[in-house]
């Protein structure tokens, strides 16, 4: 359905719409302001301080991790080990079973 727009087409708006929108407009314009005002305020803060006991506790969590994720490499390097041991007795026996 083409709808064709010209000098003599007519737009009717309700009151009810025009003042929806009318809000909507002011609503977000207000929001703009508002989130300007709190960024210009954010830029005049001083940067917040890491306190020693802030830093301690990262610190602590970073090296926890870096501990927790070299036993899980050990144990994959075991595995590994031992798949590698299994595949050689596998050939082992296959090759044995073809040399028969």
């Amino acid at each position: 359905m083409a709808t064709e727009v010209s000098k003599d087409s007519k737009f009717t708006l309700s009151l009810e719409t025009a003042a929806s929108i009318a809000v909507t407009i002011a609503l977000v314009v207000g929001m703009w302001y508002t989130l300007q005002a709190d960024i210009e305020l954010a830029k005049k803060l001083p940067e917040p301080e890491v306190s020693r006991m802030e830093y301690d506790l990262k610190d602590q969590m970073v090296r926890d991790s870096i501990m927790n994720t070299e036993e899980k490499v050990e144990k994959l390097e075991e595995k590994v080990d031992s798949v590698k041991e299994d595949t050689r007795s596998i050939n082992e026996t296959l090759l044995n079973m073809n040399n028969n």
